[in-house]
């Protein structure tokens, strides 16, 4: 068997010879892990991040330009905000927003209540999309389900897990979808429903991308292509926060420095906390004009 990290932090892309249908196989621990202990979330947060992780990745993976895919769960539930954010080289990134205790078995509409899911797609070059879909079904994956056959007319099935395997947290899923050239069959893409139906979350989580597609289509002629890493990737940085602080009100800073003593921006997609004291902060504004707006 392939080693665990080998079969881990990857999308694979593959596809059904003779049936015309694709799929995707996304395995994620460490990426995972570094998007939940930037904060101290609740567990049922951390399935919902997760999930939504995975679903970006797949997501992505259908991307065929440059750009970026965010989604986005609102709701009026106490959790007011989930979102993902990934592009075509699955750099990935991601944040939730919640209020009181949250119970250990809440479920999907207990922690969103109403809301919707907000599908933006935005290319380097051309025109930005947004799509919007109620949180209809009874998962996250039922719910991109039916935006895949509204939006594009073609039977998408997601499989989204996350767990515990080898004292850590994975996430990760599976995409079938129907060729849009229409040489695929309901009775082919119902098939291989039937055959991933019987994937265990302990393949997902531990099984390398071949043996796991031998394992579920062993009678199919299936390609795999080349897999594509997938990394945490937060973007934040000392010369941003530096920037935004100088984008405030002097006199604003100067209240935060007599208060605080320091100037201290948090990012919560990573955890990162960079602070600026009162000498820094005057040096930034001091080269404001300048090509120069920050220390290191």
């Amino acid at each position: 068997m392939t080693t665990q990290t080998m079969a881990n932090n990857q999308l694979h892309r593959y596809l059904f010879e003779d049936l015309s249908v694709r799929g995707e196989l996304v395995q994620l621990d460490d990426v995972f892990q570094q998007i939940i202990t930037s904060q101290a979330y609740p567990k049922p947060i951390q399935t919902l991040l997760g999930e939504l992780l995975v679903a970006t990745t797949l997501l992505t993976a259908t991307l065929k330009f440059e750009g970026s895919i965010t989604l986005q769960l609102q709701g009026d539930g106490p959790v007011s905000l989930v979102v993902i954010n990934g592009d075509n080289q699955q750099k990935v990134r991601g944040v939730a927003r919640w209020q009181g205790e949250i119970e250990e078995e809440a479920n999907f509409h207990q922690l969103m209540g109403k809301g919707h899911l907000v599908i933006t797609i935005e290319p380097k070059k051309g025109e930005r999309y947004q799509g919007v879909v109620g949180l209809e079904g009874d998962s996250l994956a039922q719910v991109l389900e039916g935006y895949f056959l509204r939006s594009e007319q073609l039977n998408t099935r997601l499989w989204i897990r996350t767990g515990e395997h080898a004292g850590k947290p994975h996430a990760a899923g599976m995409l079938l979808q129907v060729m849009p050239d229409g040489t695929g069959t309901e009775n082919d893409f119902e098939h291989l429903e039937q055959l991933t139906n019987t994937v265990k979350d302990e393949e997902l989580f531990s099984l390398a991308a071949n043996e796991l597609l031998y394992r579920l289509y062993n009678q199919e002629k299936v390609q795999l292509f080349t897999p594509q890493a997938v990394e945490f990737k937060c973007g934040c940085s000392r010369d941003r926060s530096a920037s935004a602080i100088i984008a405030i009100d002097k006199e604003q800073i100067n209240t935060i420095l007599a208060e605080e003593g320091v100037v201290a921006l948090h990012c919560d997609y990573c955890g990162t906390t960079y602070s600026f004291d009162s000498a820094q902060v005057a040096e930034l504004f001091e080269n404001q004009s300048s090509d120069r707006p920050t220390l290191h």
